[in-house]
């Protein structure tokens, strides 16, 4: 294979990336070399320097802040006559417009090119959080954790919402299962799907089986797969909890990250497991990278990339860092978004045949940053 290099234009004046001391070109080179790292490819011959990274903001017109979910728009996602087209991003907002966590009731969508635009604006409160995903019959579905005050002592359980390619919102589950949806995996089947689930008020995560039409979806079953992971609200990140969630089809294993406990987690026979298997097994434990492990995506390699919130053990010199580690715990590389702690959270991966995109939202500047590799044989 041959090298590639990175394409993506700025869209505005891209954050400065944080590496240690640093500055300018060079921490944009980092940003390059965690990707390139994750794909295994090194960078094209007939270029060095690589283009910047683009930087949209996630702000829509009705003013909400605080972006969370990310996903991608795959090829084979049923746009019918609606606005998304195959490769645009979501981000999902979690607080309004005047700041409160938990208010947010938007999700805009990003092209290939342009400003952000609003795809979908529910009532409040919703608070849209990182349980983010898609399915190819052309549903989007999101969890909302809502506040009334922008405070954990004001969290509701919240649910899952179903969109469709219009923007529409066409269904609601609710369950007593279903206790502060903060992050999701969504295996998509076609007339199937299984939506993984990590809940903050509970520290639980559960399993949710769907059958799906073009009608929309049925709830066929609810099973709790994994329990006891800390969990409590917080003054700055609302809640220390279980987050990011990976599944792995091919090895049917969930990989969950919890902030509280600083560590990731391995769920094995995820998809059919009936009974509670309590935390799983620890695969990733690294106090001097992780500062409380958040969202969660696999790179290209199979690697995991796991932001942080930074409200577990701090470092002033390590702020809004995505970690790259393997699934056997070996630390890979890290990236940070924001010079500033807090900023890192959603993130997510595509890749296509001759493209490897990586999407990650700066909470501290309300933008999504993302960076597209050509692939070259």
């Amino acid at each position: 294979m041959r090298i590639y290099e990175s394409l993506g234009q700025c869209e505005t004046d891209a954050p400065r990336l944080h590496s240690g001391g640093m500055t300018g070109w060079g921490k944009t080179l980092v940003a390059v070399a965690l990707l390139t790292s994750a794909t295994g490819i090194g960078l094209a011959q007939d270029a060095f320097l690589p283009s910047p990274v683009r930087s949209v903001s996630t702000i829509p017109a009705n003013g909400d802040v605080n972006p969370y979910g990310v996903a991608f728009v795959p090829d084979n996602f049923q746009t019918g006559s609606g606005p998304l087209k195959h490769g645009d991003i979501l981000v999902s907002n979690y607080n309004n417009s005047s700041n409160l966590q938990g208010t947010g009731t938007t999700i805009v969508r990003i092209s290939k090119s342009g400003p952000a635009t609003t795809f979908f604006q529910g009532k409040e409160p919703l608070g849209l959080s990182t349980a983010l995903g898609t399915l190819q019959y052309g549903f989007i579905v999101v969890g909302n954790a809502p506040t009334e005050k922008g405070t954990s002592a004001t969290a509701g359980p919240g649910s899952l919402l179903v969109i469709n390619n219009q923007g529409k919102l066409i269904q609601k589950f609710t369950s007593a299962a279903i206790q502060g949806p903060w992050d999701m995996a969504l295996w998509d089947g076609g007339d199937s799907a299984i939506a993984f689930v990590s809940n903050a008020l509970t520290g639980t995560v559960i399993r949710l089986d769907f059958k799906v039409s073009s009608s929309g979806l049925t709830l066929l079953s609810t099973k709790t797969i994994a329990s006891g992971y800390v969990h409590r609200g917080d003054p700055v990140t609302l809640f220390v909890s279980p987050a990011g969630l990976v599944y792995d089809g091919k090895r049917n294993v969930l990989y969950v990250a919890s902030s509280g406990d600083n560590a990731v987690f391995a769920v094995r026979n995820a998809a059919d497991r009936q009974t509670d298997d309590g935390l799983g097994s620890i695969i990733y434990q690294d106090n001097a990278h992780l500062h409380g492990a958040l969202a969660m995506a696999m790179a290209p390699n199979g690697h995991l990339l796991v932001s942080n919130s930074d409200g577990i053990n701090p470092d002033a010199n390590e702020p809004s860092e995505i970690v790259e580690f393997t699934t056997d715990g070996a630390f890979v590389k890290q990236l940070s978004v924001d010079p500033s702690p807090g900023g890192a959270f959603g993130l997510a991966v595509r890749t296509t045949a001759d493209t490897a995109i990586f999407a990650a939202v700066d909470d501290n500047a309300n933008a999504l940053l993302i960076w597209t590799l050509n692939l070259e044989e």
